[in-house]
């Protein structure tokens, strides 16, 4: 049932599964546009030294909030249907769930700006700061669970080494941020780094789930038999 609901064309060769996975394809996008846009109006900002957050106080900050806000959003979008797109293993129904709390993380970030440079601690700054550790931990973990659920569905996967991939990347600079000295000089380059690679994967994903939503019923059919003899296993 869930899953003719989710085919459903709605529009031309669109479908709900389409327009969820749209959402996924455009929020990163609008991530990097908006982050870009801010950091080169502020003429002191330096990518490789200052971080990610610090351009909330920078004159045009707000368009990065927004930037934040809506990630966070079309990401929860995405999770949807990501979640009616592949055939769910055990552990899986477990990583959506951290992907759920993963874009409520993006929207904590956005809605609670870091504590600026010269100031001092707030609570803003505190809960901003928890949520930014909170989704770089997180993403690694929904990654592992998600990935067996890929490996087994021969829809998804190709992306699955991928996904593997992006996870230990993902912890292995998380474990080694535990290391990193306070005013560490690379911090901007190290923390977009590690960024691109959690929304970069958002990106491929949901760009598959869109090619997947646009096949033909005939040719989803003939892959659904080429799973049936693996399920009798």
């Amino acid at each position: 049932m869930q899953g003719n609901l989710i085919t459903h064309r709605t529009a031309g060769h669109l479908n709900l599964r389409s327009i969820l996975a749209l959402g996924g394809i455009a929020g990163p996008v609008i991530l990097i546009v908006t982050d870009l846009i801010v950091a080169f109006s502020d003429p002191g900002y330096n990518f490789i030294r200052h971080s990610i957050s610090s351009l909330a106080w920078a004159r045009l900050g707000w368009i990065q909030t927004l930037g934040f806000l809506t990630i966070g959003l079309l990401t929860e979008l995405f999770v949807a249907g990501l979640y009616f797109s592949i055939r769910g293993r055990r552990g899986f129904g477990f990583g959506i769930a951290l992907l759920v709390c993963f874009g409520f993380g993006l929207l904590l970030i956005g809605a609670f700006h870091t504590d600026p440079a010269t100031g001092p601690r707030t609570v803003e700054g505190t809960i901003h700061g928890l949520a930014a550790k909170f989704i770089f931990w997180l993403f690694p973990v929904a990654a592992f669970l998600i990935a067996p659920s890929l490996r087994k569905d021969p829809q998804w996967k190709p992306l699955f080494y991928y996904t593997i991939a992006s996870g230990v990347f993902a912890i292995g600079f998380m474990i080694n941020s535990i290391w990193m000295p306070p005013y560490f000089d690379w911090f901007g380059l190290f923390e977009r780094i590690l960024v691109a690679d959690e929304v970069i994967w958002v990106e491929v994903m949901a760009i598959w789930m869109l090619r997947l939503s646009l096949q033909s019923p005939q040719k989803l059919n003939a892959q659904k038999e080429m799973l049936s003899p693996e399920r009798s296993l």
